[in-house]
């Protein structure tokens, strides 16, 4: 059965402050604001339209911190300031998608006449798919994306199920999480291509990051998220109930003109979780899809370099003009219409921008949120 267009829903996390794309992400402009690649689009505007396709723009959401509300609003105008959810204090993405999910769950129930006591998800208006994804991740081939979460929407709309989208590891990768699945074919003819979860796993070393590739059930943790209203919100009443009971305290006030207030006071008083930790762990209805469709989770200066074009020495030069000589595998951003020369040195991050240099090895680049605090 197709799920049907009006009952699909996408839920963008837009609040990180982006501190490993220092200097060129700022806490007052951070990544998901910024044009990376020239194209005239940031990467939340990118996110936005690679949804409209599939979920209409009345069913958008994005959730992210209040000092960045203004900053949504100039970059995507149709959006209006109700579906901006805004966080008062980070609090990891646990609460995140609780608050998102509350919202929704409102929006149904208003529509369908029914009151927080009197939940009958048998109504139609209660059946909404949701699609929770960030706002800084880079998709390649994005009509293979959307048929991905199209097939995914299909599959929860009609089961208890929390779907993830894994992708393809292409090599021993150490910053991402991995996904263990059950890969018998039994599963796959049972769902058309969506397999059991067995395991997750955090992000590992090296060594353990190349066994994981070589067994062939392992996939990169995309953080994409598929499941149906019903599945999520009693997802969080029982496995995640500190969680929950939060937002219960004051769900007739959701999608009304006291929500902003409630979620004032009270969101700084939800732990600090991951969905991931919180949910996903700890589940027994988990199911991933196997894709490939050029993902990348635009985390890191390195993650930019792998993707970018690079000269016959695997230079890359962005926003700028650079001159490499005896260089080799850098990645330079410099301010529009600055040059530079780049001599003798390999595997190096430089990157100019507002008064503010930074000079680090590639390897090392996950320091750089710690040099940041520091600073």
């Amino acid at each position: 059965m197709m799920s049907k267009k009006e009952n699909n829903y996408c839920v963008i996390m837009a609040g990180g402050v982006g501190s490993r794309f220092w200097p060129f992400s700022r806490e007052e402009k951070p990544k998901q604001f910024l044009d990376f690649f020239g194209t005239g689009r940031s990467l939340l505007q990118m996110t936005i339209d690679r949804f409209r396709p599939i979920v209409p723009v009345e069913n958008m959401f994005i959730v992210t911190n209040i000092a960045y509300k203004h900053l949504i609003l100039e970059q995507v105008p149709d959006i209006k300031e109700s579906q901006i959810l805004c966080e008062p204090a980070r609090r990891n993405t646990a609460p995140c998608i609780a608050y998102a999910t509350a919202h929704i769950r409102a929006l149904c129930l208003r529509r369908a006449g029914l009151t927080a006591a009197n939940q009958d998800w048998t109504r139609p208006e209660m059946k909404a798919n949701i699609v929770v994804a960030a706002s800084d991740h880079l998709i390649l081939e994005e009509e293979k994306f959307r048929q991905a979460i199209l097939k995914a929407f299909d599959f929860v709309s009609e089961d208890n199920a929390i779907c993830t989208l894994g992708m393809q590891p292409t090599r021993p990768e150490t910053g991402y999480g991995y996904i263990q699945y059950i890969n018998e074919r039994s599963q796959s003819e049972l769902n058309d291509g969506i397999y059991p979860v067995k395991t997750f796993t955090e992000k590992p070393n090296l060594e353990m990051a190349k066994v994981f590739l070589q067994s062939g059930d392992f996939l990169w943790n995309s953080g994409i998220f598929i499941w149906n209203l019903q599945t999520i919100s009693e997802a969080f009443r029982y496995l995640l109930p500190e969680v929950a009971d939060r937002f219960r305290e004051g769900e007739l006030l959701m999608g009304t003109d006291k929500e902003e207030d409630f979620i004032e006071e009270m969101f700084p008083k939800c732990p600090n979780i991951s969905i991931d930790y919180g949910i996903m762990e700890k589940a027994n209805n988990v199911y991933v899809m196997p894709s490939s469709f050029g993902w990348s989770d635009l985390g890191t200066w390195g993650s930019l370099y792998e993707l970018s074009e690079k000269d016959e020495d695997g230079n890359v030069s962005l926003h700028s003009e650079a001159h490499f000589h005896e260089a080799k595998g850098n990645i330079v951003v410099l301010e529009p219409g600055k040059k530079a020369i780049v001599q003798g040195v390999e595997d190096m991050i430089i990157v100019e921008e507002k008064g503010a240099l930074l000079v680090c090895k590639k390897a090392e680049e996950q320091r750089i949120k710690q040099f940041v605090s520091e600073l």
